[in-house]
């Protein structure tokens, strides 16, 4: 398989921790339809990833993508920055 024909996933979230070195946490919410009631809700997620040069803050909406593990926990990286932070 050739480094152009892979697939990787990517998730859209918002960074809730920048308090580790190179390490940010982000909260990936996403909506589902309950399959018995039907009501739409929001199930969330927090994933660690990698930020190699400290750049995102607490607020900012960032994208990530799945890499290979860099820890225990860690297996993804910040692809980009979408959005900064309001304050």
């Amino acid at each position: 398989m050739t480094e152009a024909s892979k697939v990787v996933r990517t998730l859209t979230g918002r960074v809730v921790s920048d308090k580790m070195s190179k390490t940010v946490s982000v909260l990936v919410e996403r909506r589902v339809k309950h399959p018995v009631i039907g009501k739409v809700i929001r199930l969330s997620r927090k994933y660690l990833a990698h930020d190699e040069n400290n750049e995102c803050r607490e607020g900012d909406i960032v994208e990530i993508a799945e890499s290979r593990p860099v820890s225990k926990n860690k297996s993804w990286r910040v692809a980009k920055l979408v959005e900064r932070a309001k304050t």
